[in-house]
């Protein structure tokens, strides 16, 4: 099944009261486990992909040939999407030309004004182009590729004037930070999430920083209305666990163990675990 996509998968999401995760990818074992995982559970499933990973893997026509590969090979029938994640308007553009079938244009660090006459340029871009396109609004705390957040919550009303421009989806700061939870995290903040919905309706929700949110508060942050999740840290740290353990334990000594196909096969199944944990956590299980 070709690329598609993100409106259809996260329109029965918020209509079905679950959401679909968006797992990042960083190379080739990220990328066929994430894929594998999702068709074995018959799970939608978004491949997102930050400006930084896209440059470690040599740039965005190269993701997108890996991807498109890999979905014919290993003959994958769920429908996939390909997002940019957190993308300048730069990188936006790249990725429109390189064949991804949806973009985030991150302009919550611009004023208002600015954000707006951004992403209403490149909204009208994705809708000539078939694209979906993902908004924030409210910056998300912790540090992404070098953009740091304190994670703000965001301005409701300044929310409705994003949604209005039609882009896709929306990613709104509720207190979400990017990486591992600080000890004196105040939680999510519902209060703003609902007043969002409220302002924006039918529009899909995103919640960021998805690694460390404990299940209530993610189940609870899906009834109002978030029907996309992003994952990233959870699945490094669980990757880099399986690879420290293989090798402490001596494996890579082991006969042809230091060969990269054994080497990182327990990182690649870590991957699929924790996949498959956040999938049935979010509900998308069996909704292909």
């Amino acid at each position: 099944m070709p690329l598609v996509n993100a409106k259809e998968m996260l329109t029965k999401a918020k209509a079905g009261h679950y959401a679909v995760g968006q797992f990042n990818i960083n190379n080739l074992e990220w990328t066929k486990a994430i894929l594998l995982t999702a068709q074995e559970l018959n799970s939608p499933v978004i491949l997102g992909v930050s400006e930084g990973a896209g440059k470690y893997m040599c740039g965005y026509k190269t993701v997108v040939g890996m991807v498109n590969g890999m979905l014919e090979e290993l003959n994958i029938t769920v429908p996939v999407a390909l997002h940019l994640d957190h993308g300048s308007y730069e990188g936006a553009k790249k990725c429109i030309e390189a064949g991804f079938s949806s973009i985030m244009f991150d302009g919550s660090h611009y004023p208002i004004a600015e954000n707006i006459e951004k992403t209403k340029e490149l909204v009208a871009i994705c809708n000539e182009k078939g694209l979906s396109i993902e908004a924030e609004v409210g910056s998300i705390g912790g540090e992404e590729d070098g953009v740091i957040g304190m994670g703000e919550c965001a301005d409701p009303n300044e929310c409705k004037q994003i949604a209005d421009l039609g882009v896709t989806m929306l990613a709104a700061g509720i207190g979400n930070i990017h990486g591992k939870y600080p000890a004196n995290w105040k939680g999510l903040s519902f209060e703003t999430l609902d007043a969002v919905q409220k302002l924006t309706g039918a529009m899909p929700l995103v919640l960021h920083g998805g690694t460390g949110i404990p299940a209530d508060m993610i189940k609870k942050a899906i009834s109002l209305g978030v029907s996309k999740i992003n994952v990233n840290t959870e699945c490094q740290l669980a990757f880099a666990d399986a690879t420290r353990k293989y090798i402490e334990a001596g494996k890579d000594l082991e006969g042809k163990g230091f060969d990269p196909r054994k080497l990182l096969a327990p990182g690649f199944e870590a991957i699929k675990a924790t996949v498959k944990e956040k999938m049935e956590l979010f509900g998308s299980v069996g909704k292909a």
